[in-house]
């Protein structure tokens, strides 16, 4: 059996949405320092909807892919559909990661989240701060 299953291969050879959204409504960085891995998620957000997402990861195939999938997962969607999104969705969406890889997965979740939390504060929008990760007092990410 390959390491990795084709959709894994596909979105890191043929990522979906790279880039950036200068005027974006949200940005969500997170990062690894363990592995690495950055990834920046930005967000247009209209009618409660995400209008477009974009992302910009410096990372391994894994990264790349999670993060390409993450934004083909959220595109379209509501704010609370994209609020619900989780690591485990993201890898069952790539058809699995190696466990090894699955920090990936986790950091797509991550940076969307983050993405949130800055478009809820940029617009005054009250939110549960037990949705968010604490990055004060979590060492995961290194954020």
């Amino acid at each position: 059996m390959a390491l990795y299953s084709e959709k894994v291969m596909d979105h890191f050879r043929n990522p979906r949405n790279v880039g950036r959204i200068e005027d974006a409504d949200g940005v969500g960085e997170v990062g690894n320092a363990k592995c690495g891995d950055i990834m920046t998620i930005y967000l247009k957000i209209k009618d409660d909807r995400i209008e477009d997402v974009k992302f910009e990861t410096f990372g391994c195939g894994s990264a790349i892919a999670s993060s390409s999938m993450a934004t083909e997962l959220i595109k379209g969607k509501s704010v609370a559909d994209a609020m619900a999104l989780t690591n485990r969705a993201v890898a069952e969406a790539l058809d699995g990661l190696p466990a090894h890889k699955l920090h990936c997965s986790v950091l797509a979740e991550e940076a969307i989240k983050a993405a949130l939390l800055d478009y809820y504060k940029k617009n005054g929008i009250s939110y549960d701060p037990a949705l968010f990760p604490d990055c004060e007092h979590c060492a995961g990410c290194g954020h």
